[in-house]
């Protein structure tokens, strides 16, 4: 077998193609220098077409490339998940389209022996009001019935263009779709930029949730082989899920979940929690997500699909951060094995840096370092699976 290949019945040990294909500006800044928007829409909307498409091509051009694909391989990952906007076909005025890229990266993963999970990361409207979503503030989608006709038509486009590519592993229909406690407790949910744009914004209900991935399963299906997999968020929401996709007939299909132990920290207690308990916190909180996981996989697969090992503990104690994140990465790893596998977020967050004359060398960006797998790699907080 190929190193890196995913073999039948393997566990997925994966990484994300993060700020590609869909930007997310904490990840790279220095592309929303210029016009100073805080996320990909807005950055649409405010740039002249041909300098927005000028850079465009030259962040995805240098910011993945064959040689990534083939490192990946060589660190004995076995897929890749790769995020795209809704625009993907370039059929939405304003929007350049990409799908050339995701092209691309069948060709370069079928030569690397790894597999590709699609991944809808964003939709018209926005799912959740985060920048990952791409528009901030804004959760509108659900309300419209043709946007939702919209995502559906992609989704299908994507299935029958990938359906017989050997690299297919599957397609992702929806990333984190929000729920009302992290609609709430999120800051951005009050950051529109537009207010008005942003009027009768709120959290995606579970009843539109689960008519939503009943349509869009019903369109996949057929389309995909029996070995293609469904891949389903679970919308914040892993323990409510139960049997629903066994009560549905579903088969072949995936739950994903997105565990983060910095998300967790915003709770204000965290700031309470002296710095000799917080190791101790961190390993409740892993175990209880772990037991989650095993209970909400006694009905379907879950995988978990976005996990890294930033903590705010390494950051208030920089002499004792490697080991830190060794720890903190040793045992994630463990947890998540309940699950069928999990994705790193994400594979790389500065990239072609050298090439960006605006970015300050003396600058502080150690915080950024544990959500960029290279550098955990480079750093070694965590082993790679390396078989060759």
């Amino acid at each position: 077998m190929v190193s890196g290949a995913l073999g039948i019945g393997e566990r997925i040990d994966g990484v994300n193609l993060g700020n590609w294909l869909v930007l997310e500006k904490w990840m790279k800044p220095e592309i929303f220098a210029a016009s100073g928007e805080a996320d990909e829409i807005w950055l649409h909307r405010t740039m002249e077409s041909a300098e927005l498409e000028a850079l465009l091509k030259w962040h995805r051009d240098a910011y993945i490339t064959e040689a990534d694909f083939q490192n990946i391989a060589a660190h004995g990952c076995n897929l890749v998940r790769i995020p795209v906007p809704f625009f993907i076909f370039g059929d939405v005025p304003g929007h350049p389209g990409c799908i050339e890229y995701l092209d691309r990266a069948f060709d370069w993963a079928e030569r690397a022996g790894l597999k590709i999970l699609i991944d809808l990361h964003t939709v018209p409207g926005s799912q959740n009001g985060f920048d990952n979503g791409g528009l901030t503030g804004v959760v509108r989608w659900h309300c419209s019935p043709r946007m939702v006709s919209y995502v559906l038509d992609v989704l299908t486009r994507l299935a029958k263009r990938y359906r017989n590519r050997r690299a297919l592993f599957g397609v992702e229909v929806l990333n984190e779709p929000i729920n009302r406690l992290t609609y709430m407790m999120s800051p951005s949910s009050k950051q529109a930029k537009d207010r008005a744009e942003a009027r009768g914004s709120g959290p995606i209900p579970m009843a539109f949730l689960k008519r939503f991935y009943r349509e869009a399963y019903r369109r996949l299906r057929p389309i995909l082989a029996e070995d293609q997999i469904i891949v389903f968020h679970d919308g914040f929401r892993l323990g409510r899920w139960r049997n629903w996709f066994v009560r549905e007939g579903m088969r072949d299909v995936m739950l994903d979940t997105h565990i983060y132990l910095v998300m967790a920290e915003q709770f204000p207690l965290f700031r309470l929690i002296p710095d000799r308990w917080l190791m101790g916190w961190y390993r409740l909180f892993v175990r209880w997500n772990e037991r989650r996981i095993r209970r909400a996989a006694r009905y379907t697969p879950v995988i978990v699909g976005e996990w890294c090992v930033a903590n705010n503990l390494a950051n208030r104690n920089p002499s004792s951060r490697d080991a830190v994140y060794r720890e903190l990465a040793a045992m994630q790893r463990k947890a998540w094995s309940a699950s069928v596998g999990q994705i790193y977020w994400s594979y790389q967050l500065r990239g072609n840096r050298a090439f960006l004359p605006t970015i300050d060398p003396q600058s502080d960006t150690s915080q950024l370092d544990p959500w960029d797998l290279t550098h955990v790699w480079h750093a070694g907080w965590m082993a790679c699976n390396r078989t060759n």
